[in-house]
């Protein structure tokens, strides 16, 4: 048996949890979240835990069978508590902004970068060098921070990008340190 996939998810206060023709439902007091498993994994619901099992023994339904539960949990994690993405950015003249549902960059390139912000996120920026990405959906939370650093990745001589607070960025030694 999987490890992960037999172990039962406890539904917390205030969570309800839906089951029907294979659409989970979980709405918390942070949202909503729906999501389709697929048919070798069966999703069941008793009391206040939910319970994940499989038809059979072979090696995708085993895969299967531990990555529902582990998607069960995070979607009720996020409805619970939420999720959130804090990015820091390095450089000089480097800053963020939010105008309207936009998102706007200017990271060192001749342009401003715009993002639009998804509506089912919470963008913010509490100062011109940082910005927190918050959100019920993991999925959808760490995708557009990933987007977000992608417009400019740190680089490693100087370390000037967009990066994860807490990013280690390791920094390489320039042509004047091999004399």
């Amino acid at each position: 048996m999987s490890r992960i996939g037999k172990k039962p998810v406890d539904i917390p206060s205030g969570v309800t949890v839906g089951v029907a023709d294979r659409v989970i439902t979980v709405e918390g007091p942070k949202g909503k979240l729906t999501m389709k498993h697929r048919p070798e994994v069966g999703v069941s619901v008793e009391d206040s835990t939910v319970t994940v099992s499989r038809d059979s023994e072979d090696r995708t339904c085993r895969e299967l069978h531990g990555l529902t539960r582990a998607l069960v949990a995070n979607m009720i994690e996020g409805v619970t508590q939420g999720y959130e993405k804090r990015l820091e950015i390095v450089g000089v003249g480097y800053l963020a902004s939010i105008s309207g549902d936009t998102l706007q960059l200017r990271v060192g390139y001749a342009n401003e970068l715009y993002r639009k912000i998804p509506s089912d996120l919470t963008v913010t920026c509490p100062d011109q060098t940082h910005v927190v990405v918050q959100g019920c959906d993991k999925q959808r939370v760490t995708q557009f921070a990933a987007e977000v650093r992608a417009l400019r990745k740190p680089e490693p001589y100087k370390g000037k990008g967009i990066r994860y607070q807490g990013e280690y960025v390791k920094i390489k030694p320039g042509k004047a340190a091999t004399k």
